[in-house]
């Protein structure tokens, strides 16, 4: 038989070397099948569909995940926990009539993440609209922050904000059993408790609010509380927050007020327009207060941690059970030091005139946080004072119009 095999030939130095031939064919091949890949992941990128999110079917509950809806979720720290929210994974819808929020910022929110979060434009005045907002949707919970917020304004306007906070907070209770949403945070406010005789404050001090915000509040908490004991099945918790300070670390929100609102808003925004100069400056109200320098002496709380304290509130809450707590550092600051912290942390030496008081006011307030530490294991982080106003005060150097073409640059 002849024989078609050619012998191989002896290695050199005892190793086998490759018949080029072969090896070029199989590098031709590797390279031919690179290409083909390539090409064909050019082409999904281009196509329409590729790396596009699948879209929540909102109107429907998903297995491993908890649908929420924020009311005034355009607002300043409604916007900041949707995000916390959305960054936990949470499906989140925020509802929100804009009168005092901000489309911005949810249109900063859906663009960082596409398809997770739905917006609703509803006034929750609208008993109507709100039912359809929950025949629509299939959500767990309710984060309810929707209000007109200014202690000032309150004493001016005392009929809006009974109608603002304590009526539109029915309408929402009575979607939530109607269509069966068993968990409610409530956003409340240290302002229920008044002038307290004594500090700091606990959840058990005494509540006499001296103010039409502090009262509205006041009633919305004991609607919410007879509701819990005729729906014992429904998991309720309620944060009283104190002075609500800062803005989004990584700088992609902020507190925009309307500026007509200048006048009755937090005194950091004051503080912020006085050192752009939008302002001439800053006006400290009160200083025959019966504290140490003879301001207000408050306890000012991040935004950051505030929206920690919610989360852990909503993972927390269990049917059948309410919850109450303080949200704070467990520290007062004066207004005078407040506005020393202010000048540090924006570098301008700002002008301060000192009025009288303001109608409402009260002179001393600061927390006890022990029971939300214990129960809900949540500790104030971003205490220090002057690091807050600076991250808030990065955000509104690159934003003194407040959100206006904010999407184009914050993103």
């Amino acid at each position: 038989m002849l024989g078609f095999s050619r012998a191989r030939t002896q290695p050199r130095n005892g190793m086998d070397f490759a018949d080029p031939k072969r090896k070029g064919n199989v590098v031709g091949k590797v390279i031919v099948a690179a290409g083909l890949i390539a090409f064909c992941l050019i082409m999904i990128k281009q196509s329409p569909n590729f790396s596009r999110p699948i879209p929540i079917d909102f109107s429907r509950g998903e297995v491993g995940f908890t649908h929420v809806l924020v009311t005034g979720g355009a607002g300043y720290i409604g916007s900041h926990a949707a995000l916390r929210l959305l960054k936990d994974s949470y499906h989140v819808t925020i509802v929100d009539n804009l009168s005092r929020g901000n489309l911005a910022a949810i249109e900063i929110l859906q663009s960082m993440f596409p398809g997770k979060l739905q917006f609703i434009y509803a006034d929750l005045g609208d008993a109507s609209a709100v039912n359809k907002l929950f025949s629509e949707n299939a959500f767990d919970a309710v984060m309810h922050f929707a209000a007109v917020a200014y202690v000032g304004e309150s004493t001016l306007d005392p009929l809006r904000y009974y109608h603002n906070i304590t009526s539109n907070s029915v309408v929402v209770l009575k979607a939530m059993v109607k269509h069966g949403v068993p968990t409610l945070i409530y956003s409340s406010t240290c302002a229920t408790y008044g002038e307290p005789e004594k500090m700091p404050i606990t959840e058990e001090t005494p509540q006499i609010p001296i103010n039409p915000y502090g009262k509205a509040k006041k009633m919305s908490e004991d609607i919410i509380l007879d509701l819990s004991k005729q729906n014992t099945d429904m998991a309720i918790m309620i944060l009283r927050y104190f002075n609500v300070i800062g803005s989004d670390p990584d700088g992609r929100l902020g507190e925009a007020p309307r500026p007509e609102l200048r006048e009755h808003g937090r005194i950091s925004g004051a503080c912020f327009d006085a050192a752009h100069g939008i302002i001439p400056g800053l006006k400290v109200r009160g200083t025959d207060y019966t504290t140490p320098d003879g301001t207000c002496i408050r306890d000012y709380i991040d935004v950051t941690d505030l929206v920690d304290a919610h989360v852990k509130a909503l993972e927390k809450a269990k049917p059948g059970k309410v919850g109450i707590y303080n949200v704070g550092t467990g520290k007062g600051r004066s207004v005078k030091e407040f506005v020393e912290a202010c000048k540090k942390a924006t570098g301008v030496d700002i002008k301060v005139d000192y009025l009288p008081r303001r109608p409402g006011d009260y002179a001393e307030v600061y927390s006890d946080p022990t029971k939300i530490r214990e129960e809900l294991n949540w500790t104030a982080r971003y205490t220090d004072l002057e690091e807050s106003l600076q991250i808030a005060w990065r955000w509104q150097k690159t934003h003194r119009n407040g959100y206006r073409h904010a999407l184009a640059t914050a993103i």
